[in-house]
């Protein structure tokens, strides 16, 4: 049995698009970047760390396969995370407007004897954005409790002016990829 540790409404919906079949489980972890951890190395250990705590939550359940995932907006070198208020959604998309950042997604599968990963990163370019588009976009409600302070698949498709890489890891699981680790875990495609 395949087990998410996300309760990401995306991911669900992601998952589902491979046709299998799989159940949520609360994994919360500390996500706090470790001093020296590139933004690379940061996503990977979340998302292991989170497999991890799911599996262990698992722990009478032989079978049992959990997939992590984590997903981080970079600038600059900095890890953007997810904005807690209306002024800091704002610093946020102005720091993006106008430029080319990185969404890196780490996934990770993990059961009792085995654990595979696999890391993505994406290019996504902004368009300039006007004072207006941000204040219009922020009061949607949207951008909230998303890395960036953005979605990709919602209203703010409008302001991506390319991306290079894969949508999905964007959106926060890369679907290639996720469904290599799959197969190499044996678990049937489409059969949901």
């Amino acid at each position: 049995m395949i087990y998410l540790a996300s309760q990401s409404p995306r991911r669900q919906e992601l998952l589902a698009q491979l046709g299998v079949r799989f159940e949520t489980i609360d994994a919360s972890v500390h996500e706090q970047r470790q001093l020296g951890e590139s933004p690379e190395q940061y996503v990977n250990r979340v998302a292991r760390e989170k497999a991890g705590a799911g599996l262990l939550q698992l722990c009478g359940q032989a079978q049992a396969i959990v997939l992590g995932a984590d997903t981080d907006v970079v600038i600059d070198g900095d890890v953007l995370g997810k904005p807690t208020d209306a002024d800091q959604a704002a610093a946020l998309l102005r720091r993006l407007s106008g430029r080319t950042h990185q969404v890196h997604t780490a996934v990770w599968l993990v059961s009792a004897g085995r654990e595979r990963s696999a890391t993505v990163s994406t290019d996504v370019r902004f368009a300039e954005l006007t004072e207006s588009e941000i204040t219009a976009y922020i009061a949607t409600g949207e951008p909230f409790g998303k890395a960036g302070a953005y979605a990709i698949q919602g209203r703010a498709a409008a302001f991506i002016a390319g991306i290079t890489g894969s949508y999905s890891g964007v959106m926060g699981l890369p679907l290639h990829e996720t469904s290599v680790l799959l197969r190499n875990f044996d678990v049937p495609l489409w059969s949901a």
